[in-house]
């Protein structure tokens, strides 16, 4: 990347993570994938000491490698939701027993410029645990997923990343040949739950990793 972009960047994530401190989040800064892992498994989980983590759903969390440096670790509790091997039964119940871990780590949608996270999910679990339930949240979160506002979220949500994922998913949604929002009534529609986060309660739950890369949907 170019130094300018990269100074660009930089002052654009740092605004953000004051306005996101200021907005009760706990919030680091990484150059880069490899350094967002590397926050999330030497400062993150030292400090909040967790016995159980689970995950949401989440390329950037897939992608920054931090999930296989997890996923068989034995010195915690794993409640492994993206095990392909899992029945669909028990994949459901695992989503509902990772409502009660130590630490969830999943990613986010969108970020406003003024400090709010949103999220549209199809199951609900991920917002779910993002909002109540798992003593610490942690989310990765790319320079891509930055908006100005929460109406830009939601065009974002609705005419990129739900697409993208269907596409991902191989949902059988009319988005998955037209591209964007068609409002459907779709069985397989991903898009069924909002949240909007103004703020972390209690203060510091929500841990968010601002990394200064483009990543995920």
């Amino acid at each position: 990347m170019s130094d300018y972009l990269k100074e660009y960047w930089n002052l654009r994530l740092a605004e953000v993570k004051n306005i996101l401190e200021a907005n009760n989040f706990e919030v680091h800064l990484a150059d880069n994938k490899i350094e967002a892992k590397d926050i999330v498994l030497n400062t993150i989980i030292p400090t909040a000491k967790p016995k159980s983590i689970s995950w949401g759903g989440s390329v950037t969390v897939t992608d920054s490698g931090l999930y296989h440096a997890l996923k068989d670790n034995e010195s915690f509790e794993i409640l492994d939701t993206y095990d392909k091997n899992a029945s669909p039964t028990e994949k459901v119940e695992r989503r509902r027993q990772a409502l009660l871990v130590d630490l969830f780590i999943t990613g986010t949608n969108a970020v406003t410029d003024n400090g709010k996270l949103v999220n549209l999910d199809m199951v609900g679990n991920r917002v779910a645990a993002m909002t109540f339930g798992p003593k610490h949240v942690v989310i990765l979160a790319g320079r891509n997923k930055l908006v100005a506002e929460v109406d830009d979220a939601l065009v974002r949500i609705k005419n990129y990343a739900a697409p993208a994922n269907t596409m991902r998913l191989k949902k059988k949604n009319p988005c998955l040949k037209s591209g964007y929002c068609e409002e459907c009534q779709s069985t397989q529609r991903i898009c069924n739950i909002w949240t909007i986060h103004d703020k972390s309660f209690p203060k510091g739950r929500i841990k968010i990793v601002l990394i200064n890369e483009d990543l995920g949907l």
